[in-house]
């Protein structure tokens, strides 16, 4: 359940849970779930209940086997704070986490109100990082609940990208992804909305990073802005700085 992952922004996907449930727009041609169901197909054990919620005991463990140190996006096919997984099991994968400390973990959540009523209980660390999933300004109210988590790296996946989003409020965030959806039935994006979060993000001096433009064929249409790619990524130096000039 650990892959060396083709996702720009991340080295490796581990995943001690697969499987999910539609709850906003962004949902709607979800690629795990186009993924989760041709993995069943092929007999994949760990997907024989395809794109239903499942725990995996057996996949816990799996980052401290990995002693090379790498960045790992956690539950990459599913979201580890969806309302059917007991606060046990997610604490569990924390401890993990805490274990094999020399990696970067990632995470992502469209479920923010969760990862609210929960955070007090995560033991936090800056190799956590802790993001959001922001598809158009419907659902900007998740990067409040982020804001007011004890995570100390804090990001936003804008991805992918439906509607406009101006005036974002990037207090208290460290680091910017934007990408355009990708796939059958791809919804398009609007270049000017993503120049605009860029600009946003050079003005609040944030990492941006833009993954695609998408499409039905997104190598196709690359992920060059005005003849550049954007590839920044936040540091501890950074961070420390961006922090305490918010205080």
């Amino acid at each position: 359940m650990g892959t060396n992952s083709s996702i720009e922004w991340t080295e490796s996907t581990w995943n001690p849970i697969t499987g999910c449930t539609k709850i906003s727009p962004g949902c709607e041609h979800c690629y795990a779930e186009r993924m989760a169901k041709r993995l069943k197909a092929m007999g994949q054990p760990n997907y024989a209940n395809g794109f239903k919620l499942t725990l995996h005991d057996h996949s816990l463990n799996l980052p401290c086997a990995w002693r090379n140190s790498q960045t790992i996006f956690v539950n990459s096919m599913s979201d580890l704070f969806h309302e059917d997984v007991p606060p046990a099991f997610i604490l569990r994968i924390f401890n993990v986490m805490k274990h094999a400390h020399w990696h970067q973990y990632q995470i992502l959540t469209k479920r923010a109100d969760r990862l609210l009523e929960l955070d007090p209980l995560l033991p936090w660390d800056d190799y956590i990082w802790m993001g959001v999933s922001v598809e158009n300004q419907d659902y900007t109210f998740r990067v409040d609940y982020l804001r007011r988590t004890n995570a100390r790296i804090k990001f936003l996946s804008l991805e992918p990208l439906l509607g406009p989003l101006p005036h974002l409020n990037l207090k208290g965030i460290n680091w910017v992804i934007v990408g355009g959806e990708s796939g059958p039935g791809a919804r398009l994006v609007e270049p000017s909305w993503v120049i605009d979060i860029r600009n946003q993000c050079q003005e609040a001096k944030i990492p941006f990073f833009f993954k695609q433009w998408g499409g039905t064929s997104k190598k196709k249409a690359g992920r060059e802005i005005e003849g550049r790619t954007w590839d920044e990524m936040p540091t501890m130096e950074r961070v420390v700085k961006i922090d305490s000039n918010n205080n």
